[in-house]
């Protein structure tokens, strides 16, 4: 199990997608969870693994010498790297682009998303390859997309809302666009710019 924690930015796709072709199993997380959440949902997942952005250092020092026990690599995604964690960027560098010879099924696991916590802890919620792949299918047909869309997805990409209506582009082939964070005024500017023809709101 591997978990994410970045806000939406180009290396998540890489990252989630590495994750599943491995034959790993990736974790999401919410970029508002306290420290103690997060702890709580690398316990919870068995996660082995954690990926961060410079936006959560200090919530991951705070747990580092609770979790290292469990957590055997963590890496840090951007510049400025604390010295707890190791380089994703120098990591993955020179990385090979051949596929993994690892054979996958609808049946494995893919992903563990967990609940916002509202009512207490958050809740794990386990999901596999044929899940995603049906959601796939279920957003592109839900949107109507063609090749020739621009989906700019503005939600949280650890949300399976947002992700599962983003997968819909796959299928098409078609562009999506991603914002780090949202403002009004970034959001009306990027669909003039970038000619959006659906917007997830």
């Amino acid at each position: 199990k591997v978990a994410i924690l970045l806000m939406n930015c180009l290396e998540w796709l890489p990252i989630y997608f590495g994750i599943l072709k491995a034959g790993a199993v990736a974790v999401p997380l919410n970029f508002r969870y306290s420290a103690e959440e997060i702890k709580y949902c690398l316990e919870l997942s068995e996660a082995k693994a954690l990926l961060f952005g410079p936006e959560f250092i200090g919530r991951v020092e705070a747990i580092y010498h609770q979790i290292i026990s469990q957590v055997k690599l963590i890496f840090y995604v951007g510049e400025n790297r604390p010295t707890f964690a190791e380089s994703y960027d120098r990591l993955t560098a020179n990385c090979s682009s051949q596929a993994p010879e690892v054979e996958i099924s609808d049946d494995d696991d893919a992903a563990i998303y967990f609940s916002s916590g509202t009512t207490g802890f958050p809740k794990a919620i386990l999901h596999r390859h044929g899940a995603l792949v049906a959601a796939c299918y279920t957003e592109a047909a839900h949107h109507g997309q063609t090749r020739e869309d621009n989906f700019l997805c503005i939600p949280p990409l650890y949300h399976t809302g947002a992700k599962m209506h983003w997968f819909g582009s796959l299928l098409t082939g078609s562009k999506a666009v991603l914002l780090r964070g949202v403002r009004p005024e970034w959001i009306l500017k990027t669909v003039a710019e970038e000619k959006c023809t659906i917007v997830w709101l």
